[in-house]
């Protein structure tokens, strides 16, 4: 009953602040919840008598779920509909997060979790389709430089967040409310979506239950060594999986074009895929989201473990990173388009260049003078590389695929970020802050040359340029 509400509800014209507020807060909804139950691990344990294993699940637990779930999300946006796609994901995230903040035991904790990551695998690829699809030209550079912010952002804002919320023990309920702060926001957003949301038409009427099949079992076969694969001391079995993982995706790739020419609708059009410029793009922002990632890892645990910072001041630390990103994915479409252009291969660049010097400065002693402007050089540099670029790709690739470009998006930078902490990661527990911002820079050198090539392709087309399309924002 509650589904055939949700698809029935009549909406109306929406503002473009309005359906940008909509979505935008889903999705940050989402992005914090990887990380603001970190902060909440010691008093869960405490609580609940959660074992570590259980501890590694209820964190581990939402990024296996929403890697190997979101493809098969962003895919049913077509079946369903992406307005109804996204309502039915928000109430389910939304009802899953209460049941995390009322578990009275960690296994229910650890189910209820899984919920919630697979209502975001739902939700979430909905957000940047009906931005691909409802916005055009300068509004939808502006619009996925909003959604870049909230992307890249929501890890850190999580984590302050919940250092806060924690902090405080609300109404003497500890941990609970890091989950439970979900459900008003949630349920507002709810009445928001069913009023506020375009429809958009279903474009599938068919659903590839083979691809489905074979793409959760190479994901999850990929995903799930990269989880607890440094946990384990990386054994035989983690080597293996992830061997079994690449050769499912390569029978998966082969499968869907296959079906693809035999008249059918794959679960993924890798015909995304054909545009000159766009595997090099993502090749780019993979790489930048992954340093990205392996920088917060890296350098939250050196604030905590060797200079004496919380949780909540070790999330604090990165305000000036997140100003700096903010300061540059909000202004960028202000620039001439010759600049626009290089900015994804100069952001890259200056942020390896920031981690240079950072591993100078702490190679040399803790000196907190220049971390602030640093921090918020190096949150340009990744707003440069990863904005201007995303919308690049999505102007080239067009509306027909605007749903497998963002299952692509999607997937890309999740995969990456389990990827960069458990290299990267492992790096930093081996040999210290200083050479894995080395490894940083030498990764973002390789993400600016693949920007560069992406770029070379890119010239001349119609990325840059407002879609034919009658107005900027939803019918």
């Amino acid at each position: 009953m509650w589904v055939m509400f949700l698809s029935t509800h009549e909406s109306t014209r929406a503002p473009a602040g309005v359906l940008l507020a909509v979505l935008l807060t889903g999705q940050t909804m989402a992005s914090m919840d990887g990380s603001i139950v970190t902060v909440a691990l010691p008093s869960i344990q405490r609580d609940l008598g959660a074992s570590g294993a259980a501890l590694q699940l209820i964190v581990s637990g939402y990024l296996l779920t929403l890697g190997v779930l979101i493809v098969t999300g962003a895919r049913l946006g077509d079946l369903l509909g992406h307005r109804r796609a996204f309502l039915v994901g928000l109430a389910g995230f939304t009802g899953a997060s209460l049941l995390c903040g009322l578990a009275p035991t960690a296994p229910m904790l650890v189910v209820a979790r899984v919920g919630q990551a697979a209502a975001a695998a739902l939700m979430i690829p909905q957000v940047f389709s009906l931005i691909q699809l409802r916005f055009a030209g300068l509004a939808l550079r502006r619009a996925i430089g909003l959604y870049s912010t909230v992307l890249a952002l929501g890890v850190a804002i999580g984590q302050i967040i919940g250092g806060l919320v924690v902090g405080a023990d609300l109404f003497g309920l500890s941990w609970r409310p890091a989950f439970l702060i979900n459900v008003p926001v949630g349920g507002m957003l709810t009445i928001a979506g069913m009023r506020w949301l375009p429809w958009a038409e279903r474009t599938a009427r068919r659903f590839d239950l083979t691809g489905v099949g074979l793409l959760t079992v190479a994901m999850a076969a990929l995903v799930t060594p990269l989880v607890f694969g440094r946990q384990y001391g990386w054994q035989l079995w983690t080597w293996l999986s992830l061997l079994t993982g690449a050769g499912l995706l390569a029978v998966f790739k082969r499968f869907e074009r296959l079906v693809a020419d035999r008249g059918g609708l794959p679960l993924l059009d890798l015909d995304v895929l054909r545009p000159r410029g766009v595997k090099p793009g993502l090749v780019a922002c993979l790489l930048v989201m992954g340093c990205y990632t392996a920088f917060l890892f890296a350098f939250t645990l050196h604030l905590q473990e060797h200079l004496g910072f919380g949780p909540f001041g070790a999330g604090l630390a990165f305000v000036p990173y997140a100003s700096g990103f903010a300061a540059l994915s909000l202004t960028w479409t202000r620039l001439p388009d010759r600049v626009q252009t290089a900015l994804p291969v100069v952001g890259p660049l200056l942020f390896a260049t920031i981690a240079v010097i950072m591993a100078e400065v702490f190679a040399d002693g803790w000196t907190p003078g220049p971390l602030a402007p640093l921090l918020f050089a190096a949150g340009v540099g990744h707003a440069a590389g990863y904005s201007p670029l995303i919308a690049q790709l999505s102007a080239v690739v067009g509306h027909e695929r605007a749903s497998a470009l963002s299952a692509l998006n999607s997937t890309g930078p999740m995969l990456a970020s389990v990827m960069a902490i458990a290299g990267l990661g492992s790096l930093y527990l081996a040999a210290g802050l200083t050479w894995t911002l080395a490894a940083i820079a030498a990764l973002l050198l390789g993400g600016a040359a693949s920007a560069g090539f992406a770029r070379h392709s890119l010239t001349g087309s119609s990325a840059l340029q407002a879609r034919p399309r009658p107005s900027d924002v939803a019918r």
